[in-house]
């Protein structure tokens, strides 16, 4: 970007009044906004400029903003015209492929039009999360200690009435321990294998012994068990929209090629190393 994104002057905010006057006839993208030295800035060109910019210009104010990006514009045109190479191939196959990417995109956006739609979306959701069972989730409480037989010692304090709470604040060197050692609502994976094994082995109010992990010896208690609740579908509609549109995009991809001639054998010729030599652009 140009420095009229740093700070625009109070130049640049203020409308012409020849284009003020123009403003209320019709515009297409086609309309001539500027012309530099006989090069048209169109308003398309304008428009495909502010798709491209942050969050931060795009709240400015209409007018400042529209004056910003033609001053970009103009600034970008004055600088390409010192190149007075007709062409070359970085520009040439440069443009070649943004053209497919824009087109291949253009495609994509019509297909996820006419297919990504809301009862697909329901549709996938419903299969994904109605009637599954999620698995169930877990509230746990530990004690950490260094050794086997600080544990020990911690389960028959246990046995004999302590309260586990208490004991943790006493005892637990990790940081739960201030907490009573309750650790909140967990799922499977999220805690370290040994750890997870024994959770998922104990009944609700069920103190264990000495579980090893690999950041010393734990006691546990599991305080409370449910089953995981399935996601709204308003947390999960993004996601599923893009999990349809890459399944929607890779079948069209295969029927694509699957009636297409495509010959690749002029790549088994080239040395794949040609990639980096940057001296074919030149």
């Amino acid at each position: 970007m140009f420095k009229w994104q740093k700070m625009l002057s109070t130049t640049a905010i203020v409308l012409s009044t020849t284009f003020a006057a123009q403003a209320q006839d019709a515009v297409s993208v086609d309309t001539v906004v500027a012309t530099v030295n006989g090069t048209d800035i169109k308003l398309g060109h304008m428009m495909l400029v502010r798709e491209t910019l942050p969050e931060q210009y795009l709240a400015l104010e209409d007018g400042q903003l529209f004056q910003g990006i033609l001053e970009q514009l103009i600034q970008q045109t004055l600088i390409a015209q010192q190149d007075t190479t007709a062409d070359n191939a970085r520009i040439r196959l440069g443009l070649e492929n943004e053209k497919r990417l824009l087109v291949a995109a253009s495609v994509i956006d019509g297909l996820s039009k006419t297919l990504v739609t809301e009862d697909a979306i329901k549709a996938q959701y419903d299969a994904q999360y109605a009637n599954i069972d999620m698995g169930d989730e877990y509230n746990a409480s530990h004690i950490l200690v260094e050794t086997k037989d600080a544990a020990e010692a911690l389960v028959e304090r246990l046995s004999a009435g302590a309260d586990f709470a208490e004991l943790a604040k006493e005892a637990s060197t990790g940081p739960s321990g201030p907490n009573g050692g309750n650790l909140g609502w967990f799922g499977k994976g999220m805690m370290v294998p040994p750890f997870e094994a024994a959770v998922v082995s104990m009944k609700t109010g069920e103190v264990s012994g000495p579980v090893q992990t690999d950041f010393g010896w734990h006691v546990i208690k599991l305080n409370e068990t449910r089953p995981v609740a399935a996601p709204e579908l308003d947390q999960v509609r993004d996601q599923i929209a893009g999990e349809l549109q890459q399944k929607i995009v890779g079948e069209k991809i295969q029927e694509l090629t699957a009636a297409a001639t495509i010959d690749r054998s002029a790549a088994d010729t080239i040395d794949p190393a040609a990639l980096k030599d940057v001296s074919l652009m030149e």
